[in-house]
């Protein structure tokens, strides 16, 4: 695949806006056999801006798989303008972005590459170690996309989650989880 492709690495995540998170990992579980599901509630970053603004949404996230396919569902829980208020009104849910993980020294190209493209950038954020960013990407596929950085502790944490999945004995269908330890210092 050409530089000029849109999309020159695989895709690993879909992700839903929901009203419920608990129930959208219920209803997944029962009807695909998807999860375990682990939560992030009020889900914090170190630094976030949206449109080029410091504004952050009150959100919430479920992460679990559905084979090798990571399905994250987002309840935004405030009116705060943000890349889901872009898509969805209160109240509606639905499909809302895709997910490429980006080595972490290529991510500001990949980043200016997509912008470049004529794609805008929507959000950028640094949370837990990690830098991702949402590209407005709906005139080409209908949603946005995600790039997020893929540091070996980020790794390390997509692979125990994808090994409790194919571990799994379909019962309790939500983990509680705990935000990350304290990060060193971001690096240059």
């Amino acid at each position: 695949m050409g530089t000029s492709s849109f999309f020159t690495r695989p895709l690993f995540q879909h992700a839903y806006l929901v009203n419920d998170l608990e129930a959208a990992c219920h209803r997944w579980a029962e009807l695909f056999g998807a999860g375990p599901f682990f939560l992030a509630r009020h889900h914090k970053t170190d630094s976030f801006a949206y449109r080029g603004e410091p504004v952050e949404a009150d959100v919430s996230y479920a992460f679990g798989y559905l084979g090798d396919l990571m399905i994250q569902f987002i309840e935004q829980h405030d009116d705060q303008p943000s890349i889901y208020r872009d898509m969805f009104a209160a109240g509606e849910e639905g499909f809302h972005h895709v997910g490429i993980l980006v080595p972490v020294k290529d991510f500001q190209a990949e980043k200016q590459r997509i912008i470049d493209m004529g794609f805008p950038l929507a959000t950028e954020l640094y949370a837990d170690g990690v830098d991702a960013a949402y590209l407005d990407t709906r005139a080409a596929n209908g949603c946005f996309t995600e790039i997020h950085g893929d540091p070996p502790r980020i790794l390390h944490t997509f692979h125990g989650w994808r090994e409790a999945h194919r571990r799994w004995d379909g019962n309790d269908p939500i983990v509680e989880r705990v935000k990350a330890e304290p990060q060193q210092d971001r690096p240059q």
